[in-house]
Formats: C-alpha cells, sequence, structure tokens
C-alpha cells in the first residue's frame, strides 16, 4: 500500500508542476501586460490558479476577501462604488428624466464651432483666458469645523474654517473689495454619482441661508443615481468660469460679475449653483456682433438646441429641476431674452 502512494505521489508531481507553469505563465500573458489583474484573471480561470477542476475553484475566487478584491487607496477621498436605488430598498426611485447609458463627447466635431463665439471683454472676471489652473485630482481632505452640521453620511456643512479661506481669498473671493462677509457662507462637503456610475467626493461654497436646500438636492439626486461630472470649488479653475463650464463642473460661490454685464452675479452671494454647465449652456440671443447667439462655453452649441434628446440635458421633467424648484430657486431655462440652462438661483426674503 506504501508502494502505490508513493507512485501516486510521484506521479502528481509533474503534474502539480504543469499546472504551476502554466499559471506562471497566464499571469506574465496577462497581468504583466496590464490586460487583466492578477486577481481577475484567477477568478475567471479558476481551475489553473487554484490548482482544482472541480466545482469549488469558482467558490474559491467567488469568496476572496474585500481586501484582496479591492485595490489600495491613498485616501479617505478615494472613489467607490455605489448601490444603485434598486439594489438599496429604502433608496426612492425617482424617475431621472433622462437615459444615461449614452454619454455625449466633448470632443466632438462641435467643438470647432468655438472659434465663431464672440469674445466677452477681459474685464469680465467670469472670463479670464486660458490660463485658469488645471483643477485638482480630487477635492482637498478637509479639517471639519466645531460647528459642522451633518444632514447625511457625506452630506454636510459648516462655516468657512481658515483653511478654506486660505483656498479662496485672492480666487473666488478677492483679497479686497468683496461685499460679503466670509460669515455669511457655508462650506457644504457631499457625495454624487459621476458619468462613470462611480461615487465621489464633491464640495461646494454657497451662502449659508441655502446650505440645507444644497444638502438635501444633492443627497436625493444621489440616492437617485443622478450623475454629474464634477463638483469641485472654482478656485480649482482659478476662478475661472468658462473654463469651469468647459469641464462641465458643478460650482456655486464665485465673487464676479454676470457674464457680459457690470452687475454681481447672484453666484457672488453664493445664492446660484451651475449644474452640468458643459450639457446646459448659456445663451444670450443676438449678442454677437453679426447677430448671432452668444452660447457659453465654447464647444457647448449643439446644446443650445433644447428640442433635442440627449444624456445630462436640464429642462422641466428633469429630477434636477424639479428638486431645486421644490425648494425655492427659480430656473435660468426658463428666462427669456437670456437662457442659462445650468442656473439655479434663490432671492432671500
Amino acid at each position: 500500500m506504501s508502494d502505490k502512494k508513493t507512485l501516486l505521489r510521484q506521479a502528481a508531481k509533474p503534474t502539480l508542476f504543469l499546472l504551476t507553469f502554466i499559471f506562471v505563465c497566464a499571469f506574465l500573458a496577462h497581468y504583466l501586460t496590464g490586460d487583466e489583474t492578477l486577481l481577475e484573471y484567477a477568478k475567471n480561470n479558476p481551475e489553473l490558479a487554484y490548482g482544482t477542476q472541480d466545482g469549488a475553484s469558482a467558490d474559491i475566487a467567488d469568496n476572496l476577501s474585500e481586501k484582496e478584491s479591492t485595490q489600495s487607496v491613498d485616501s479617505a477621498l478615494s472613489e467607490t462604488t455605489p448601490v444603485s436605488p434598486s439594489e438599496e430598498s429604502d433608496k426612492p426611485s425617482i424617475d431621472t428624466g433622462y437615459d444615461n447609458s449614452v454619454t455625449p463627447d466633448k470632443s466632438s466635431a462641435y467643438t470647432d464651432v468655438k472659434d465663431h463665439i464672440a469674445d466677452v471683454p477681459a474685464e469680465y472676471p467670469a472670463n479670464q483666458g486660458d490660463d485658469a489652473a488645471e483643477p485638482a485630482e480630487e477635492p482637498v481632505m478637509m479639517t471639519e469645523h466645531p460647528d459642522r452640521i451633518t444632514y447625511e453620511e457625506g452630506f454636510y456643512y459648516e462655516p468657512l474654517t481658515e483653511e478654506v479661506k486660505e483656498r479662496i481669498t485672492g480666487i473666488s473671493y478677492p483679497e479686497s473689495g468683496c461685499t460679503v462677509p466670509y460669515e455669511d457662507l457655508n462650506y457644504v462637503g457631499l457625495k454624487y454619482i459621476d458619468f462613470d456610475g462611480q461615487e465621489q467626493i464633491g464640495e461646494l461654497i454657497c451662502n449659508k441661508a441655502i446650505a440645507q436646500d444644497m444638502v438635501e438636492i444633492f443627497h436625493t439626486l444621489y440616492q437617485n443615481d443622478y450623475r454629474l461630472e464634477s463638483v469641485r470649488l472654482i478656485d480649482e479653475y482659478n476662478g475661472d468660469d468658462t473654463a469651469s463650464m468647459a469641464e462641465n463642473n458643478t460650482s456655486c460661490f464665485n465673487y464676479r460679475v454676470v457674464d457680459g454685464t457690470t452687475s454681481l452675479s447672484k453666484h457672488a452671494y453664493g445664492l446660484a449653483i451651475d449644474v452640468n454647465p458643459y450639457y446646459n449652456p448659456y445663451v444670450v440671443f443676438g449678442r454677437n456682433n453679426d447677430g448671432s447667439d452668444y452660447i457659453s462655453p465654447p464647444g457647448s452649441e449643439i446644446y443650445a438646441d433644447r428640442s433635442q434628446s440627449f444624456a445630462y440635458k436640464i429642462d422641466e421633467n428633469d429630477l434636477c429641476y424639479r428638486l431645486f424648484t421644490e425648494h425655492g430657486f427659480t430656473w435660468g431655462g426658463n428666462w427669456n431674452s437670456t437662457k442659462d440652462y445650468q442656473h439655479f438661483q434663490k432671492t432671500l426674503k
């Protein structure tokens, strides 16, 4: 009997060596070339990765711990995959009013139309040229203010900390001449779902009078998988509103005038917000020298045609429109000589 076991062990050695050799080759072919991670290969080929051909191999792959099956992150602001409304019963299901399955391409041929858009005078703070700073990879981790008010996990607002004041002073908040005191503003932290369906951390600065509105609205948008491409402070774009819009960044406070005028914008008071602005442009009828419409940001001209159907379009059937108007905001898309489809603002009583 012992001789038989010895023979079986000796016979198994070449098989084990062969399986190990195949797995190493597969690792080099897939993992090192970047086509497939080692974990993904192991889960897709369990009979090779785990040296077995029975049904238990699939169970081994599926039962890997969360720590082993996720990539490490560099900070607490890492991206995570959200639970969809259909998978979490306590999240209300609300029709968002559009199909997120197709994302319009901002690099399409329509971007060449920007060459025909009239320039806005350089003295307007809303247009600071091409020298705007590139946005950060992700929002900076902020120190918690002792008076922070948390609405739901990841959704809060608080007075401006010294750290936040330092970030915005000289950019969205002028070093001198600003008529809005720091004390009138709040920092808002929030979560949102980006165009890839991934959970992200966002931040806004708004008037303290609408801070509660902001966390309530963005929490409902988040619960209903409403897509936002970016939610960063305008300071990440050197205070350049046009640069922020071109990157489809959702933003609120910026002490500036209305584009093309000398009047302070509602944004200067932190009482207005622009949502997915690239797909919901600012339009002034007949403003250009040739009598054509002025459309901003450059490249978004095709989205000024609101008779068309496309993703991220804000109209009166859109969830974003419904939430903001329910909270007492007015929509720029309802204006007459000007249409600001991205814009919601609130007037204090």
